[in-house]
């Protein structure tokens, strides 16, 4: 037992059953009084003395007795206390009657919990679209289905199936070949074909510039290459300029110079079936007409030495050529004649309208060479990349192998298309070329053919500018469409896998549903 003691004396323990209670002393019988101390002591308050100290014994006692509860309680009590930002009473007393308390609550200061997010600004909500064109695209034609459909106005990605992964485009590479070359070379630039004296007496080299449109054909004889150079032109001026020095011997030895283009002519991915059928020419710098048996037809056989068939072309025109042979040109000699290509702008339509691939071939090597990515193949990746980059648009994860697209390894996802197109749209840089080189559904170029948009499909008309793309394992169609609600939309599709020359029809049918949902084109 503890005993609390005061300045008066003594105070029986409160939780003793057996203390008495504390009590007033009767006037009777005064009890004896304590000597004041000499030195005046602080005033206490005399606990024995009073009401109020046998009520604050009683509270002491009890406190001992239930001292832990007390202490869990009043803890709780003095949180709350601090939470409600109270403050303690002032204890008023008087001649013997109760105490009485008072308590005073400050207006509390509100305060933000730090951990707590503070509500961002409410987004507005996205406009709910009805026109569904889900039942074309379940089309079994479309095979591997991915596609991209983009409002070009505003950006807003309409539609999606697989759009960000990336996969092979077929022909629709094209697109991004021409981008590449009107970045890096322009719409005006032409390549050259030059012949220059031989370090042997009466010998020329033939030296290839990487024109594949150089013909073999009479000057103002149209081929498949508007715009295309003649042989005939070319051996004319090098028989005046030769003629112009008597004491040159007689023209007897040809040598051709293709080192312009390094590596393999033919890309190692490629179907040989694509020269035996006759839609692509091995790459070599020094070529005529595309390498085709007939320079006026699109579709032709190649062979598979397009060098030496140019050289035997142009010994041919010159006559009295007794030898020919491989070789490069001796450093600073004589320019005997030179002509050039047509335009980049007249080789990007040509790509693109009739899906040339020896044309787009031609554009993406000039492009690796102009680069300084190299001269093979291998430079096609890096310089056609850097052509592209102009637009500021992320080509990570783009993969090209080629400039025609007829490699399986080549890799686009079609939301860089859509992006692209809106760019060709809206007719950024020289793009404008690009655009105006497309095939128009029903009316130009690939897309002008008796088997696409056809029947049902035919509503979209003139509405519709793309590139197409035909391999094997795919089946491909990106561009432009103008909406039938006015809207301009981008897009691009892609049947890839176990496809048939069906998939063609399915991709129109589904380009339609496009033309007629416009900016209403559900992504259910």
């Amino acid at each position: 037992m503890i005993d609390e003691t005061d300045a008066a004396g003594e105070t029986p323990d409160a939780g003793d059953a057996s203390a008495p209670e504390p009590s007033t002393p009767e006037p009777s019988t005064p009890e004896p009084s304590t000597p004041e101390p000499s030195t005046p002591e602080p005033s206490t308050p005399e606990v024995a003395a009073s009401p109020k100290s046998g009520v604050l014994a009683a509270i002491a006692a009890f406190t001992r007795r239930h001292r832990l509860p007390l202490m869990i309680a009043g803890g709780v009590v003095a949180f709350g206390l601090i939470g409600a930002g109270a403050v303690a009473a002032g204890i008023a007393s008087s001649g013997g009657g109760a105490a009485s308390v008072a308590l005073s609550t400050p207006t509390p200061t509100p305060t933000i919990d730090p951990a707590r997010p503070v509500p961002a600004t409410i987004a507005a909500a996205s406009r709910l679209r009805t026109c569904s064109v889900a039942d074309r695209a379940a089309d079994g034609r479309l095979a591997n289905f991915q596609a991209q459909v983009m409002n070009a106005s505003t950006g807003e990605v309409l539609y999606d199936r697989g759009g960000t992964t990336a996969s092979r485009t077929a022909s629709v590479m094209k697109v991004l070949t021409s981008a590449a070359a009107l970045s890096v070379l322009g719409p005006d630039y032409r390549t050259p074909t030059t012949v220059v004296k031989g370090s042997e007496p009466g010998s020329v080299v033939l030296v290839g510039g990487g024109d594949a449109t150089l013909s073999r054909t009479s000057s103002g004889t149209e081929t498949v290459y508007p715009g295309a150079a003649h042989l005939d032109d070319l051996a004319a001026q090098v028989e005046a300029a030769w003629a112009a020095d008597p004491s040159n011997p007689p023209l007897t030895k040809l040598i051709l110079d293709a080192s312009y283009f390094s590596g393999d002519e033919w890309e190692p991915s490629w179907a040989l079936k694509e020269r035996e059928d006759g839609y692509m020419s091995n790459m070599a710098a020094l070529m005529v007409d595309g390498d085709r048996d007939n320079p006026g037809a699109n579709t032709s056989w190649r062979s598979d030495d397009p060098v030496g068939r140019a050289g035997e072309a142009f010994a041919g025109e010159l006559g009295g050529i007794g030898v020919i042979e491989r070789g490069v040109a001796p450093a600073g000699a004589q320019q005997l004649g030179q002509v050039q290509s047509p335009t980049v702008a007249q080789l990007v339509d040509k790509a693109l309208v009739v899906s040339d691939n020896t044309a787009a071939e031609m554009l993406a090597r000039l492009v690796a060479i102009e680069t300084g990515a190299g001269n093979s193949f291998g430079a096609i990746n890096a310089g056609v990349l850097q052509g592209l980059a102009a637009y500021g648009i992320d080509t990570t994860g783009i993969t090209v192998v080629d400039g025609s697209g007829l490699s399986d390894n080549n890799a686009v996802p079609p939301s860089y298309l859509t992006r692209l197109f809106v760019k060709i749209n809206a007719r950024e840089g020289n793009l404008g070329v690009l655009m105006d080189g497309l095939p128009v559904a029903g009316q130009r170029g690939s897309l002008g053919y008796d088997d696409r948009f056809s029947g049902d499909n035919a509503v979209a008309d003139g509405a519709v500018s793309a590139k197409t793309g035909w391999i094997d394992t795919g089946y491909t169609l990106s561009g432009v469409v103008r909406a039938q609600d006015g809207s301009t939309l981008t897009f691009a599709i892609y049947a890839l896998g176990d496809v048939t020359d069906e998939a063609k029809q399915a991709i129109d049918t589904l380009t339609t549903g496009f033309f007629l949902c416009g900016d209403n084109l559900s992504n259910q």
